[in-house]
């Protein structure tokens, strides 16, 4: 890899670090509505890429199910368990993703698993495990387990997506804005009385954080990550951006003091190891199923 694409990489991850620390942030500091939340950074994606919502590939209802999956509801969970959760903790539950999505295209794609993948399963559901472990049992954290709910929702966008022939990732992109935006609007509306007037005493930091999070994540972090996976093979992209939880855990201790002992010292190096197991040993459909998986961060 060239050193300027590799230096574009480590950006890449590095902004998607800072958007869960700003995630984080905005729902637990600022506490500003996490649905709303979604739903504004949604209407400001929607806005920007309605020129490229055509052509669309049909059926329409699958497009817009698979969008609604991958973002609203992906992004949704995920704020509401962050209001819940340390990111630091939340950044090794993600890592479900990896193996939930291989699980589920071994189930509806018909996705062979030797035995080094099998065991790159098991070690991520272990370290997730023991992050979630206390001296009491396993701690059945309402945040956390949102947290895993967002990667499954993740997971079976990513399996819908395999059946969607001719789609542009831009086009992709404007649909998940546009079907994620309505559901997100209602559901903050029903669940969270007052959030336009919560958000807007939460003053500029909100709006910067919106505005961070949909233009420099989902535009500009997006787009680096998909002309880098056009440059270089999935399964290295892959691996590489296992950096993205590395700095969350590093700037969440950093910025708010996560405990970081010798249980996420083991849950975290168990749960990469599998991810970078599962990344380096993905045939062609599977490295493809993961890049997609990991272009929703």
């Amino acid at each position: 890899m060239a050193l300027r694409d590799f230096a574009l990489l480590m950006a890449m991850c590095l902004v998607w670090a800072i958007n869960n620390i700003v995630s984080k942030y905005v729902v637990s500091i600022l506490e500003a509505p996490p649905l709303f939340y979604a739903a504004a950074r949604f209407a400001i994606v929607a806005v920007c890429l309605i020129p490229f919502l055509r052509p669309a590939p049909k059926p329409i209802w699958r497009l817009v199910l698979t969008a609604f999956l991958m973002g609203g509801g992906n992004f949704g969970l995920m704020f509401v368990g962050l209001k819940y959760s340390t990111p630091s903790a939340a950044a090794v539950v993600l890592q479900l993703g990896m193996p939930i999505t291989l699980i589920l295209s071994m189930i509806f794609l018909g996705e062979r698993v030797r035995w080094r993948r099998g065991l790159g399963i098991a070690l991520t559901f272990a370290g997730v495990l023991v992050v979630m472990w206390n001296p009491h049992g396993v701690a059945m954290s309402t945040g956390l387990m949102l947290i895993a709910g967002a990667t499954l929702m993740s997971g079976i966008g990513v399996v819908l997506t395999k059946q969607i022939q001719g789609l542009r990732p831009i086009t992709f992109q404007a649909w998940v804005g546009v079907s994620s935006l309505p559901p997100m609007a209602l559901l903050s509306a029903w669940l969270e009385p007052g959030q336009i007037d919560t958000a807007l005493a939460a003053g500029w930091p909100f709006l910067a954080a919106v505005v961070f999070s949909a233009i420099v994540v989902s535009l500009g972090a997006h787009t680096i990550y998909v002309t880098l996976l056009q440059k270089y093979e999935a399964n290295l992209i892959s691996a590489l951006i296992l950096v993205t939880p590395l700095a969350t855990i590093g700037l969440s201790v950093a910025v708010f003091h996560d405990p970081f002992g010798p249980r996420m010292m083991i849950g975290t190096a168990l749960a990469l190891a599998g991810v970078l197991i599962i990344a380096l040993r993905g045939n062609q459909l599977m490295s493809m199923l993961l890049a997609m998986r990991n272009r929703a961060e």
